[in-house]
């Protein structure tokens, strides 16, 4: 192995393995996956039990948890487009703040992860700083949620 290090050289390995790399990465951006980036049509929202409960909500779950999903541009750059895409798919598909009418589950669930501080997850908050609640807004939203899925029922999207 020295001889080859003595032969070629550190910086030619050096400059190979770069090469390769950014070779790699050129090649994954032709996969498709990632830069689906749709938002279906909202059909109905929770009755919030205050406009400040589906603020709180909006800047700490929407993103993956509503059809309001904000695409930066790193949402359209491999592997970073995979990851997002997977947790938008997988929020949408658990729960849907847009899709109330049609919702499936149980609700209930996403008080006992916002409390326990689950949700949102650290790999969200740490890129979206909207996202980092205050003790205050935990609890805030907590009990908004709570209020308003105890009150049930759907209305128009965004009120």
């Amino acid at each position: 192995m020295r001889d080859v290090i003595r032969r070629h050289g550190i910086r030619r390995i050096l400059g190979f393995g770069a090469l390769l790399m950014v070779g790699a990465f050129v090649l994954i951006q032709l996969v498709p996956y990632g830069r689906d980036h749709t938002n279906p049509a909202a059909t109905a929202e929770p009755r919030w039990d205050t406009p400040r409960t589906r603020a709180l909500a909006k800047a700490a779950c929407f993103d993956c948890h509503s059809n309001l999903t904000k695409w930066p541009w790193y949402t359209n750059v491999a592997p970073a487009s995979w990851l997002v895409q997977k947790d938008v798919d997988d929020g949408r598909s658990v729960l849907n703040f847009s899709t109330w009418d049609r919702r499936r589950g149980e609700p209930g669930d996403i008080v006992e992860q916002v409390q326990s501080g689950e949700m949102p997850p650290l790999k969200y908050k740490l890129i979206h700083g909207a996202a980092r609640l205050s003790s205050a807004e935990q609890r805030d939203l907590v009990n908004g949620l709570r209020a308003t899925l105890a009150a049930g029922g759907s209305s128009a999207p965004g009120r």
